[in-house]
């Protein structure tokens, strides 16, 4: 077991030797052992003993609290973890155009690259008109990353991209319960942008709690910036990953009619429209069964796991900072 996502309202989890125990009102009590545990999420009301978080700190497990919904709020870390050199050399390439630059571009290259093959592997029988077009757009923004030489017009061809990409994207989904034309985040207004923006929190975690087993900052970011004080990093790095990982899961899930509207619940006083505790349940196995998934990667013979392979990004990224090598991002293959 790679994480343990507590959910259920009320939930005790408690240290008991060398294993975590999870308890949940008249349940029967589910033992796991530390060793195997490499994050913990908490959504909402749940509580953790002194112990248990002792024991995270110690073995460097990160623990990430998100409000109910999974809407990030903050996480747990120990700072012995944290690398004070690789720390002071971030923040010497943040200011550093050119790195800043070309960290940047393979970030966008490789969201982009991703989100054409998805749309690519999903139209191949279907062949609809309208993904075609923006595949052929999303392939000219592709090619004008050749001569963009700075930021601001990389993240505008990035932008021009998501334009083209969300509408083809909703028009791959094949269940009529359900249609998406637009990203809406904040909160999101429909189905299919809850299941995205419950993915996309599900996947900066993972990206997050490999940021800081690698002895980075989160928040020193080169493509995402802002005013206030966010894990920049993670969101940047977390951009290839998000049409292989999360936005396929989607398709998958509400294309075999895995969800439907009822699973859904709306909040009157934002209009955020999110999955019930159940169908978040059924989520959440599934995101553990693609990231569990195999695939390939460059830097190593064998196939490795999605989980693996963003470790296997933070890597490059690392090596990138301190040693020089070009980062690059990863490309599905096929």
């Amino acid at each position: 077991m790679a994480a343990i996502y507590l959910i259920e309202q009320g939930t005790n989890i408690y240290k008991d030797y060398q294993r975590f125990i999870i308890h949940v009102s008249e349940k029967p009590k589910l033992e796991i052992l530390i060793r195997e545990v490499q994050q913990i999420l908490v959504f909402g009301n749940i509580q953790l003993s002194t112990p248990v978080l002792q024991v995270c700190l110690q073995e460097q497990i990160p623990v990430l609290f998100l409000s109910q919904n999974g809407r990030y709020h903050g996480h747990l870390w120990s700072e012995e973890s944290t690398n004070l050199d690789n720390q002071v050399i971030q923040i010497e390439r943040r200011n550093n155009d050119y790195f800043q630059f070309s960290v940047s571009k393979a970030v966008v290259l490789g969201k982009l690259m991703n989100s054409k093959q998805l749309l690519m592997r999903f139209n191949r029988k279907r062949k609809l008109e309208d993904v075609e077009k923006a595949i052929y757009g999303i392939n000219q923004d592709i090619d004008a990353l050749e001569y963009v030489d700075e930021l601001n017009a990389l993240r505008g061809y990035e932008g021009i991209a998501a334009a083209r990409y969300f509408p083809a994207f909703g028009k791959l989904i094949t269940n009529s319960a359900f249609s998406f034309s637009q990203r809406f985040r904040q909160p999101p207004i429909d189905e299919v942008n809850s299941l995205l923006s419950f993915g996309y929190t599900l996947l900066f975690n993972n990206v997050l709690s490999f940021i800081i087993a690698e002895g980075l900052s989160p928040y020193i970011g080169n493509f995402h910036y802002g005013e206030r004080q966010k894990p920049y990093l993670a969101f940047d790095l977390m951009e290839e990953f998000r049409s292989p990982i999360v936005d396929s899961l989607v398709l998958k899930v509400i294309n075999n009619g895995e969800f439907k509207p009822k699973d859904f619940d709306v909040v009157a006083s934002t209009g955020g429209v999110y999955l019930s505790q159940s169908a978040r349940k059924v989520f959440l196995k599934q995101f553990e069964n693609r990231m569990n998934e195999e695939v390939s990667h460059p830097d190593l013979i064998s196939q490795v796991t999605y989980r693996h392979a963003i470790q296997l990004q933070v890597r490059r990224y690392k090596r990138c900072l301190l040693g020089g090598v070009p980062y690059e991002s990863f490309l599905r293959a096929g």
